[in-house]
C-alpha cells in the first residue's frame, strides 16, 4: 500500500462527528483488498473482518475513530451570519480567521470562515484576549437568512475545519484530523500484512463513529462483536515542542507508543490501566521485530478503550498510539514512520496471540 497516499485521502475526507460517511467510504475501499468481509453496522461503524485460522483462538477488535471534532450551527442571523457551538474539544484560541466547511442538509460541504474583528479597529484589550466559540460568527458570503437557507444550511448543521494535508520535511506531515486518520492508516497497514500471513485469531478492524462526541461508536461495536482482546489506536501528546518538553518524553520519529495510563479527570471520570500481559507482549514484539517504541502515560486524556474495557465480562484492552503535535487544531503534525510502525506493531501483536495467551488479568 502507498501509506502516505492513503493517509492523505483519509485526512481530506470530511467527517464531522455523527456524519462520518465520506471517511467510512475511504476506509472501506482501502481495507477491502485485505479482509474477508466489510460491513457497516446500525450506528455507522465500519467493520472489516479477517477470519482467523483457529476458531479456538481469542477474537480481537482493533479500532480507530473516523470522526473529527467541529461545531454545530445554533443560530442564523437575519443578515446571513451564523453562530455555532462546539462539538468536541475545540481549542478556542486558534479559531478566528480559520477556513471552515459547513455540511448542509443535502450532505454537501460549503465553505465559510470564522470572522475576526479588523485588527485596525480592535482595542488593545481585544487584540490579546481569547474569544469563546459562542462569541464567534461564521461568514459564508450570504447577505440574509433566506440566502443561507436557500443553500440548505439550517440550525443543527455540522461545521468542521477545512481539511488539509501537507508534507513537512522528509518524514512529517501536517494535516487536519491526523487524530485519528493516522490510527486508521495504521490499521490498513496491519491488515495488508495479515493478508499475506493470516493470523490464528479472527480480527475485526473497526472505524468507529462518535468518538469526539463523548465516545459512543466503539462501545456499540464491542457489544456486538464481543471480542476477547481490544487494541485502540489513537494519538498521544508529543513532548518535543518548547511548551511540552518538561511534560512528556515522547518525540516524533521515535516510534509508536505503548500506553500505560489514561484518566480524563475533568467531567468524565474515566480512564484505563491496560492489560499487563498485552503491554509486555507489545514490548516483546517491538524488540523482536526491530520496531522503535515509546511509553506513554498521562492525565487529562480519555480514549475509547476506557469504555470498551467494561463490555461483556471485561475485555483485555491496550491502547497503542503515535505522537502528534498541536492536537485538535487544524494543523496537527505527526511522523509518517511512527504511524507506519504502529501498523507493523499491531500486526506483530496479532500474529503472536494464540490459544495460549491468557486474557485474564491475573
Amino acid at each position: 500500500m502507498d501509506f502516505t497516499k492513503v493517509l492523505r485521502e483519509l485526512c481530506l475526507a470530511p467527517a464531522p462527528s455523527g456524519y462520518e460517511k465520506e471517511c467510512s467510504e475511504v476506509l472501506s475501499k482501502a481495507l477491502a483488498p485485505y479482509v474477508d468481509e466489510v460491513t457497516i453496522d446500525r450506528v455507522g461503524n465500519t467493520i472489516c473482518t479477517v477470519k482467523g485460522t483457529n476458531e479456538k483462538a481469542p477474537t480481537i477488535m482493533a479500532y480507530a475513530h473516523l470522526d473529527t471534532l467541529g461545531f454545530i450551527v445554533r443560530r442564523i442571523e437575519a443578515d446571513g451570519f451564523l453562530w455555532v457551538d462546539r462539538l468536541g474539544g475545540i481549542p478556542e484560541k486558534v479559531l478566528p480567521g480559520l477556513q471552515l466547511l459547513i455540511r448542509n442538509t443535502q450532505g454537501e460541504y460549503l465553505p465559510g470562515v470564522f470572522g475576526n474583528k479588523a485588527h485596525h479597529a480592535a482595542s488593545a484589550e481585544e487584540k490579546y484576549k481569547v474569544d469563546p466559540v459562542t462569541s464567534l460568527y461564521v461568514d459564508i458570503g450570504a447577505s440574509s437568512r433566506e440566502e443561507v437557507e436557500a443553500q440548505n444550511i439550517h440550525v443543527g448543521c455540522p461545521v468542521i475545519y477545512r481539511p488539509q494535508f501537507t508534507k513537512l520535511g522528509k518524514d512529517l506531515v501536517c494535516g487536519t484530523a491526523l487524530d485519528d486518520r493516522g490510527g486508521l492508516a495504521a490499521m490498513i497497514k496491519a491488515a495488508s500484512i495479515l493478508s499475506e500471513n493470516p493470523p490464528e485469531c479472527t480480527v475485526h478492524f473497526v472505524g468507529t463513529v462518535w468518538e469526539e462526541f463523548n465516545i459512543r461508536g466503539a462501545v456499540f461495536a464491542a457489544r456486538a462483536l464481543k471480542p476477547d482482546i481490544a487494541f485502540g489506536l489513537d494519538v498521544v501528546l508529543s513532548g518535543d515542542t518548547p511548551d511540552l518538553k518538561q511534560r512528556f518524553d515522547n518525540v516524533l520519529g521515535s516510534g509508536p507508543t505503548v500506553n500505560y495510563y489514561s484518566f480524563h479527570g475533568r467531567g468524565t471520570l474515566n480512564g484505563m490501566i491496560p492489560h499487563e500481559g498485552l503491554t509486555k507482549l507489545a514490548l516483546l514484539c517491538a524488540k523482536e521485530e526491530g520496531i522503535p517504541v515509546q511509553r506513554f502515560a498521562s492525565l487529562g486524556i480519555i480514549t475509547e478503550s476506557a469504555y470498551v474495557q467494561m463490555e461483556g465480562r471485561g475485555i483485555a484492552c491496550l491502547d497503542l498510539g503515535f505522537p502528534a503535535r498541536y492536537t485538535h487544531t487544524p494543523i496537527e503534525v505527526a511522523s509518517i514512520s511512527d504511524m507506519k510502525n504502529l501498523g507493523l506493531l499491531l500486526a506483530a501483536l496479532i500474529h503472536r496471540i494464540d490459544t495460549k495467551f491468557d486474557i485474564n488479568r491475573f
